[in-house]
């Protein structure tokens, strides 16, 4: 049930598997609302965040289904039309070999969309359960994960990255998905883990510990529920940060390997002749602007819903600057 302190102006919403917290909302907002139903009514009416996730949604359906509907295939010449500027049969123009530019950024729009998605789900499942269970078992199990988590930290990702993506060639970039995915998780491992070491001494967890529960039943029924906020956060800034890491290692040639292709390998193709040729880098690199841009809002939006402090804390120092 959900109770409401007018005094403070903060509703008491159980949190799924775990305690109550409190929110500062309306009191008559929170009135027979669980803590799920109130943070989708608050993403709502965030218009930036709903906007940004129509427009991912609308771009990632386009670079599914645009193989249905496009006159050309990504891989396919059109030797009658070389580097020719948009027209009706080439709706984003060609390239110098006469390959459908329209045809090829959505196939690279798919593909980096599908890799930073893919990573960010692998690293948050990785970070979960490597932060989960160093901050609920402590011992030997903490100090051999955090030792795993320091020598990753210490390793030169990139380098790494840069000399063995190489090697994935053709339909193997769920290889490099995964490689994306071993050094993503690292920091939020270690946030996990400082936010467990807290949980554990909560009342509900050692009632759980009392009742004889698993361990595993309670870092899944107790633990990780209180986490889900920074979760979810972490799971839309991965996605962000993923699809520009993806974008600049394969503009350097480390990343997507022919014959595939993503925004990255079609932006570094275009960027040579990004002036006489425009039509060859503007939709690539516009559609990755817009992408990411649209990702930072539902992160944002998310935030905003899980956390009203933080929005209510933002307006105050703006209104703070605005006044000085």
């Amino acid at each position: 049930m959900t109770t409401t302190d007018i005094t403070d102006g903060t509703a008491r919403v159980p949190a799924s598997g775990g305690a109550p917290v409190d929110v500062p909302v309306d009191p008559a907002e929170t009135q027979g609302v669980t803590r799920g139903r109130l943070v989708l009514r608050r993403f709502l009416r965030n218009r930036m965040a709903l906007a940004g996730l129509a427009t991912l949604v609308l771009l990632y359906a386009l670079s599914l289904l645009s193989p249905l509907f496009a006159p050309w295939h990504y891989d396919q010449y059109d030797y009658t039309a070389f580097l020719q500027p948009p027209s009706a049969s080439h709706w984003f123009g060609t390239t110098q070999i006469g390959e459908d530019v329209f045809a090829q950024t959505m196939r690279g729009l798919q593909r980096s969309l599908t890799i930073g998605l893919t990573t960010a789900a692998i690293s948050i499942v990785i970070a979960s359960l490597v932060g989960a269970s160093a901050g609920y078992f402590g011992g030997w199990v903490d100090r051999g994960l955090m030792w795993l988590v320091d020598l990753l930290l210490v390793l030169p990702s990139f380098l790494i990255i840069a000399v063995v993506s190489p090697a994935l060639r053709g339909d193997s970039w769920i290889l490099f998905v995964l490689l994306l995915a071993v050094f993503a998780w690292m920091i939020t491992a270690r946030i996990l883990r400082g936010m467990t070491l807290t949980l554990r001494e909560r009342e509900f967890v050692k009632a759980a510990r009392f009742m004889g529960a698993p361990s595993g039943t309670i870092i899944r029924r107790h633990i990780l529920p209180n986490m889900a906020s920074l979760m979810i956060i972490d799971v839309t800034i991965t996605v962000g940060g993923t699809i520009l890491l993806e974008t600049g290692l394969s503009f350097f040639g480390f990343g997507v390997q022919p014959p595939d292709v993503s925004l990255g390998t079609l932006i570094r193709d275009g960027s040579t002749s990004s002036l006489t040729t425009p039509w060859l880098f503007l939709f690539s690199g516009g559609l990755l602007v817009v992408s990411v841009l649209a990702v930072n809002f539902i992160g944002d939006g998310l935030r905003d819903a899980l956390d009203p402090q933080a929005r209510s804390a933002r307006r105050t120092r703006r209104k703070k600057a605005a006044a000085s």
